[in-house]
């Protein structure tokens, strides 16, 4: 099997912290975004994975290299190929479609494949997924997951097969339904076919009503752990879901260095190197990066501190994030828990 994943976006909404890195690397549990679902995808039975990169996909490829948990990993660049444009426009992309078109020689011909966004944090069993689609005659089927706020989402109104018979992407007021589109898909090669080379194109917004409107498109609703991480709050919310979901504990790592009178609530994550004074106390719900410094008396809670940030004595943070590198002085407050 193989998946392309969506992995060019520019995180505006994320910014400044997407500013010098992309925020596929941005860390959940102290792990990079975006390797929780190349994990998950080789355990699923997935060989190869392409990677539909744009804004700084030099760091993608350093992080990820060609080849990751056994698969085969390949870059694909979403560059406009209008002759309008150049590749310098710092803001220019293919789109969801365009970049899936572009891929079209690294995912073939012959076989159903996976497309996922890659800014979304699930313990989807994508195996089902993909039985659920072979099951069906159709040309894609949607992951669908049931949310509060359609308009954040496209919206999918199922027939009782599970057959897609409308689909509006982020609509206007109350939608059709409340299953959002959840970001991964199963789509047959021949999908290709609704996508013209080297033109925009948005597969949510022109493909996927086209293929509602011609009955091959269905639908499958997942529960569990499922979040898209768009803003600094999902990312706040998505490190706290992966903490109480997965096995990260701060007791797993050796390599940190706990002050004997600092209480460590969990679920903490550590990485390696990191080091908190006396009278301090970590937790709930925080990730503190590869060499974090934390002083005495510090309280955090709810919150994602990047990699060798130094951290002053008396200095409260609740539900931040901090940046890589930064330097936090003594006695700061941090502005939601002032």
């Amino acid at each position: 099997m193989k998946a392309l994943i969506l992995a060019g976006g520019f995180g505006t909404r994320l910014r400044p912290l997407s500013c010098t890195r992309p925020k596929l690397v941005f860390p959940i549990a102290n792990r990079p975004l975006l390797d929780v679902t190349l994990q998950k995808l080789a355990e699923s039975g997935v060989e190869e994975v392409a990677l539909a990169v744009n804004f700084m996909a030099d760091i993608l490829e350093q992080t990820f290299g060609k080849s990751k948990y056994g698969m085969g990993i390949h870059y694909s660049k979403d560059v406009p190929l209008e002759e309008t444009e150049t590749a310098a426009s710092p803001q220019k992309s293919l789109g969801t479609g365009g970049a899936l078109k572009r891929a079209e020689s690294l995912l073939g011909v012959k076989e159903p494949f996976f497309v996922l966004n890659g800014d979304i944090l699930t313990d989807t069993n994508y195996l089902k997924l993909f039985e659920e689609h072979k099951r069906k005659d159709g040309l894609a089927t949607l992951a669908l997951y049931r949310v509060n706020d359609p308009t954040r989402y496209g919206i999918a109104r199922l027939a009782r097969n599970s057959r897609v018979i409308e689909f509006v992407e982020k609509p206007l007021g109350q939608g059709p339904s409340n299953l959002a589109n959840a970001g991964i898909y199963v789509l047959e090669p021949d999908v290709f076919d609704y996508i013209k080379a080297g033109k925009r194109c948005s597969i949510e917004r022109e493909v996927f009503p086209k293929l509602a409107r011609e009955r091959k498109l269905f639908g499958h609703e997942i529960s569990g752990l499922w979040i898209d991480i768009g803003k600094p709050s999902d990312l706040i919310k998505a490190n706290r879901l992966w903490l109480e979901f997965g096995s990260e504990r701060a007791s797993k790592c050796k390599d940190a260095t706990i002050g004997k009178t600092t209480k460590i609530k969990e679920a903490v994550a550590l990485g390696e190197g990191v080091v908190v004074g006396e009278k301090s106390e970590i937790g709930p719900n925080v990730s503190l990066g590869k060499s974090a410094d934390v002083g005495n008396r510090v309280s955090i809670r709810d919150s994602i501190i990047f990699p060798n940030t130094s951290i002053s004595d008396h200095t409260r943070i609740v539900g931040a994030i901090i940046g890589d590198s930064v330097a936090i002085g003594k006695g700061v407050i941090s502005k939601k828990d002032a």
